[in-house]
């Protein structure tokens, strides 16, 4: 006779929860999309851009950075509610 695995059971349990977790379907956002677009636009123009500007560049690379997580952050707050 066979035992079975108690952790397998456990996590077919969670996979199936968190599929279920998940919208149905993510309405579409053209305006934070586009505004995710030109936002990694703008990081990789300021990651070619040359590096003498007294660190104003890195920190608008941070800032834009920083933009972009927050961004994804909306899309998948306004997916969720």
């Amino acid at each position: 006779m066979l035992q079975q695995r108690p952790a397998i059971p456990a996590l077919l349990l969670s996979l199936c929860l968190a599929l279920a977790w998940q919208p149905a379907s993510a309405e579409y956002q053209p305006a934070m999309e586009k505004a995710l677009h030109a936002l990694q636009v703008a990081k990789r123009a300021l990651q070619q851009a040359s590096h003498d500007k007294g660190g104003h560049r890195a920190e608008a690379l941070r800032h834009v950075q920083k933009a972009i997580e927050e961004v994804k952050k909306g899309i998948r707050y306004d997916n969720r509610h």
